[in-house]
């Protein structure tokens, strides 16, 4: 087995941050969302389609967790379970999106059935779920490294709906806040396991490979949701 020196490393790692310039943050959704050019029933869509993302990442990260024999990888891991689940009734990220839900105007119980939820945002996000369970440990971590580029973004979307969006309550933008702080702690730990175990050429362009299908993902997410919009 070969395996790659610190240069080589240094090089994966470079790849694995150029998949920024395939990240979401440039989809023309995106890009109309954040100059603020869209209209209350678009943002609503968004939101209630996004919350089926964000209710499955949970189970994404237990997917993980169940794949993986490592131990200290899974004590750290363990904390984007309780981000976004919380120890208690009313905390975390899920609880945080459902607050935005009613910021914009959406009932809960329509979040939680999923009735806005497309096909589309469907079919991609239990790809993902079904991917994180199905491939090797490494590969669902590696997968997860679109966190490298989520600070700029929520950083963006922040002050774009600050900005452009007057009529959302502002206390609804908290979970975009929260993970102001968490995207950098959670890619830390990732794009560290991912360097460690991945030290073949094979290993890095099967990581690589996973990063790109997230980017995919993610993409395919907006398009699903543009597409809705434009239908109604």
């Amino acid at each position: 087995m070969v395996t790659l020196t610190d240069t080589a490393t240094d090089s994966f790692v470079a790849a694995l941050r150029a998949q920024s310039r395939r990240y979401h943050d440039r989809h023309p959704f995106h890009e109309r969302m954040n100059a603020g050019e869209l209209g209350p029933a678009e943002i609503r869509t968004w939101v209630a389609n996004r919350f089926y993302y964000q209710e499955n990442i949970p189970r994404k990260d237990a997917a993980i967790l169940a794949n993986c024999p490592d131990r200290a990888v899974r004590r750290r891991w363990l904390r984007r379970i309780v981000d976004h689940d919380g120890t208690a009734e009313g905390e975390g990220g899920i609880e945080a999106w459902l607050r935005l839900g009613d910021a914009v105007g959406l009932g809960r119980e329509e979040m939680e059935d999923e009735r806005h939820v497309v096909p589309g945002v469907r079919f991609a996000v239990d790809a993902y779920v079904t991917f994180a369970r199905i491939r090797p440990w490494v590969e669902a971590v590696a997968s997860s490294l679109t966190e490298l580029f989520a600070p700029d973004l929520m950083a963006e979307r922040l002050a774009a709906f600050e900005r452009h969006y007057t009529w959302i309550d502002r206390q609804g933008l908290a979970y975009f806040r929260a993970r102001l702080t968490q995207a950098p702690r959670d890619s830390e730990h990732a794009l560290e396991v991912v360097t460690e175990h991945c030290r073949t050429p094979e290993q890095q362009a099967a990581a690589a490979a996973a990063l790109s299908f997230k980017c995919d993902v993610l993409w395919s997410v907006l398009d699903a949701i543009d597409r809705a919009c434009a239908d109604r």
